[in-house]
């Protein structure tokens, strides 16, 4: 049975909708049988009532103007009956309600379980790949750039010898041109003293 996150995923999205309708029939069941419930007892209190008025009764027997005839006894009679198998047939509606949705319910803690057991090593094994894969990737990049580093190192170290260098020759030039100008003053006062000194 090929089970895809996908088709999963649709169930349960199909699952939770099915449980938020439950939810709102068992809450409208559950406000229905509360209404009713007061009905009942309200019922039960005017039956209450009229069993009292039954008592006082006897007393106003003795003057047949008194007597009422109890026409609405029978008609809430039939009512209290009617309410009592709404409510039972309710509270039946609810327990298959309930029912439904637990049913449902382990139905869907069965599938996941299914999936998180079946899924664990089948889903671990790729993602454990990728990462690897990334990890070596990581590493050769990490490599590759130690070695422009170390490249990089050893050219700034040329550039700053070469540098040096430059510059001890030019400062060895500037000492050499500098020596060659006195030694060419030095000359040239001696030409000209010579020349003073010679005969005309």
């Amino acid at each position: 049975m090929a089970c895809t996150i996908e088709k999963i995923l649709t169930d349960a999205r199909t699952l939770l909708e099915r449980l938020k309708e439950h939810d709102t029939a068992a809450e409208s069941l559950i406000d229905q049988s509360a209404v009713l419930h007061q009905r009942v007892a309200a019922m039960r209190e005017a039956g209450a009532g009229w069993a009292e008025k039954g008592q006082g009764a006897a007393a106003e027997r003795a003057d047949p103007s008194g007597l009422r005839p109890p026409v609405l006894l029978p008609q809430e009679n039939t009512q209290i009956r009617d309410l009592r198998q709404e409510n039972r047939e309710l509270w039946m509606s609810l327990e298959e309600h309930q029912d439904a949705l637990e049913l449902i319910m382990s139905k869907y803690r069965k599938q996941m379980l299914q999936l998180l057991q079946g899924r664990k090593g089948e889903d671990a094994e790729p993602v454990l790949k990728v990462h690897q894969a990334n990890s070596l990737e990581i590493a050769s990049q990490i490599d590759r750039i130690c070695e422009m580093g170390e490249v990089m190192r050893k050219a700034v170290q040329v550039d700053d010898d070469q540098f040096f260098k430059v510059q001890e020759k030019l400062a060895q030039l500037e000492l050499e041109n500098k020596e060659l100008r006195e030694l060419l003053s030095i000359s040239k006062e001696s030409f000209e003293v010579g020349r003073e000194d010679l005969p005309d």
